[in-house]
């Protein structure tokens, strides 16, 4: 979970994708939106020619609306879509 920020209002996981290109930018959130599909979590996303903003906010389910393990799993995921890109 290298890079990652927590934030405690509101209560969220950030991070800053940069990218050499805007195609692989596009490869990486091609790959992000396939996966978050399959497993029906969505998180927040901005995104520029080189570069994309991903904010992870605490399941829906989550009475304390606390960031949990499942978030910060939910966010190694997305580091490692990242990495598969990059190869």
């Amino acid at each position: 979970m290298e890079g990652w920020r927590q934030k405690k209002r509101p209560e969220c996981l950030e991070k800053r994708f940069e990218f050499q290109s805007y195609e692989k930018n596009r490869d990486f959130l091609d790959a992000l939106g396939e996966y978050c599909e399959k497993v029906n979590r969505f998180p927040d996303i901005s995104f520029g020619k080189t570069y994309a903003n991903i904010t992870i906010r605490p399941e829906e389910n989550n009475v304390k609306e606390e960031i949990s393990n499942d978030d910060h799993d939910f966010a190694s995921e997305i580091d490692f879509l990242n990495k598969q890109e990059e190869n």
